[in-house]
């Protein structure tokens, strides 16, 4: 069996796992549902002084400060002018939630979870992957996002 990394989760009931579509700069990546857990409009973040230029700023939810990641500047992705209209996407992982800038959310896929493969090691700026996993689909080649290695990790830091 091919090890994943934990930020890939199936649902183990039917072996089947269900991946939530987003756009990004005009390419498509997919966060597992499991790790979702709201999909909000867009919300001004109150910007944070000297943070990682990937962290939007923070925004108040539902009376909980919720730290918000631009997902273009975390994954290095140039921003396409267009009719997007930005989402954030509410993930929580390791019991830490926060939220990913996205251009759009798309879709909701089911897919097998054997047919996951694992990234190949591509250097990153941070040296963590920011992909857990690829998926061929329909004659496409999914991109799973790594969650752990782009939300911020315990000591404040974007993994």
């Amino acid at each position: 069996m091919i090890s994943m990394p934990e930020s890939i989760v199936p649902d183990t009931s039917g072996g089947i796992m269900e991946l939530l579509a987003i756009s990004v700069g005009g390419e498509e990546f997919y966060v597992p549902v499991m790790q979702v857990r709201e999909i909000r409009a867009w919300t001004e973040p109150t910007p944070l002084p000297h943070s990682d230029p990937a962290i939007a700023g923070v925004i108040n939810l539902r009376g909980t400060v919720l730290l918000i990641i631009d997902l273009s500047r975390a994954l290095a992705i140039t921003a396409t002018p267009g009719d997007t209209r930005p989402v954030i996407v509410v993930v929580e992982t390791r019991g830490r939630p926060a939220g990913l800038l996205v251009d759009r959310v798309l879709d909701i896929i089911a897919l097998p979870a054997a047919s996951l493969e694992p990234a190949p090691a591509i250097p990153s700026r941070s040296g963590a992957p920011g992909l857990a996993a690829l998926a061929l689909h329909q004659g496409r080649l999914l991109r799973i996002l790594n969650l752990l290695t782009l939300l911020p990790d315990g000591s404040g830091d974007v993994a």
